[in-house]
């Protein structure tokens, strides 16, 4: 292809076709490029849309968009091997009145629909094509890509990677390392399809109407991690993942951690009867700020995934995806307005923008979560654990008074861990998360 473009995006998630949408609409010539046979074909995500970050790009998205079920309820779960104490239930009606902001839906689905927004925006899409270098002048700015076709050198003013977790087109330039083990978590996925009504009967809601359910504990066998049930219309996305080093470690699959989830008590009654259709596996960025690569250069930025804009103790990512991919773009437009040249220099005002943004504070601030679970795996596995034998001893109506069963319960405690413990676990909770 010997056309020029102003930027050439690579990847079509939600970070890539945010940018590239924000791009094509402001007039500059886009060229995105993707490996997969559509947009969404080699995404697996059961997700989550958060309104606000794509408002923010399509303001009236919710008219046409294919949303699956608004959420109108949140539970987080605590489970041991075959119980389950509830740590938060929050349900608001009105989560219920539109506009509503925040949605479950099918990756594969939407990420289709949005690039058929980037094309209808003017930007030229280009699937089932690999992006395996970035071209350099010789004073090493980036001036396009390389792909595997013919004749396939394309140049541009800048070039937006949002190639995925591994960002391979990041790493054979050398502007940022192989993401480590400690650092990605493995999540695998099901969708499991029921009736529209089935679902709604039995997680209590009206049409429309969704419930997450976030799962921590035991059912990740002491690793870190955790689990998740979401609502669809007319299917259930149920899934888990734990960081790679952990699995490494104990040398268990992600599959059997699914099934030991979907035969959990608990989760057992709301799937029974589904039918399996679909089984995926993902890796999922978790390193959080300390282990954000460097972000911009001389003619190109990195988005997304790509970046490890992931908020892993929210579960948040679509919308850090979709606020850097608009951030991106809209630094590019701001120079190309003024005639700027995309240099490192005055790209750095895509990471000052970030700076500015939810985005970078909300991983500022869980900085040192990564670390602290790592360095105490007990977290997700003694205290729900703890937590789950006291309601069971204080709930049981057995003609022992009260006082025993609180005695039980504070030697149990002190067995599992001690009373310094306790005191020590507490204040580098606090410190993680303050």
């Amino acid at each position: 292809m010997s056309e020029k473009f102003d930027v050439i995006v690579v990847g079509a998630g939600p970070s890539g076709n945010a940018a590239a949408y924000t791009l094509a609409r402001a007039g500059l010539s886009v060229l995105q490029l993707e490996r997969g046979e559509s947009p969404g074909t080699k995404n697996v995500q059961g997700a989550i849309l958060y309104a606000h970050a794509l408002e923010k790009i399509i303001p009236d998205f919710r008219d046409h968009a294919p949303l699956e079920r608004h959420v109108v309820e949140q539970r987080m779960w605590l489970m041991d091997e075959a119980q389950a104490c509830s740590g938060m239930t929050y349900r608001d009606e009105q989560f219920a009145q539109p506009p509503h902001y925040r949605y479950t839906i099918v990756r594969a689905r939407f990420d289709r629909w949005f690039s058929e927004q980037v094309r209808e925006a003017g930007a030229t899409v280009i699937n089932e094509t690999t992006v395996t270098g970035l071209l350099k002048d010789k004073n090493g700015k980036v001036v396009g890509v390389q792909t595997e076709r013919d004749g396939g050198e394309i140049r541009a003013d800048a070039v937006i990677l949002a190639d995925g977790v591994n960002s391979l087109v990041a790493q054979r330039a050398g502007l940022r390392e192989d993401i480590r083990a400690e650092h990605a978590a493995l999540a695998v996925k099901e969708m499991l399809f029921l009736p529209r009504e089935t679902i709604e009967q039995r997680f209590g809601i009206g049409e429309e109407q969704g419930v997450v359910i976030e799962i921590a504990g035991r059912i990740t066998h002491g690793m870190v991690g955790t689990g998740f049930l979401y609502t669809n219309h007319d299917s259930l996305a149920i899934g888990i993942g734990c960081m790679l080093s952990d699995l490494r470690r104990q040398q268990l699959s992600p599959y059997q951690l699914l099934e030991g989830l979907k035969r959990h008590p608990s989760i057992r009654p709301l799937i029974e009867g589904a039918e399996m259709k679909e089984y995926a596996a993902h890796v999922i960025p978790e390193g959080g700020y300390k282990a954000l690569p460097r972000l911009y250069g001389d003619g190109w930025m990195i988005v997304g995934d790509s970046a490890g804009f992931v908020n892993a103790v929210h579960r948040e990512g679509s919308n850090l995806a979709m606020t850097s991919g608009r951030l991106a773009a809209e630094t590019l437009i701001a120079l190309k307005t003024r005639d700027k040249p995309f240099t490192a220099s005055n790209l750095s005002a895509y990471k000052a923008a970030l700076d500015g943004s939810f985005v970078m504070k909300d991983l500022k601030k869980y900085a040192e979560v990564p670390s602290f679970l790592h360095g105490n795996p007990h977290m997700l596995g003694t205290y729900p654990s703890l937590l789950n034998t006291a309601a069971r001893e204080m709930l049981m109506v057995d003609g022992t008074d009260k006082r025993t069963k609180q005695r039980r319960i504070f030697a149990e405690v002190r067995e599992k861990r001690s009373l310094l413990g306790l005191v020590g676990d507490s204040y580098r909770f606090w410190r993680a998360f303050k």
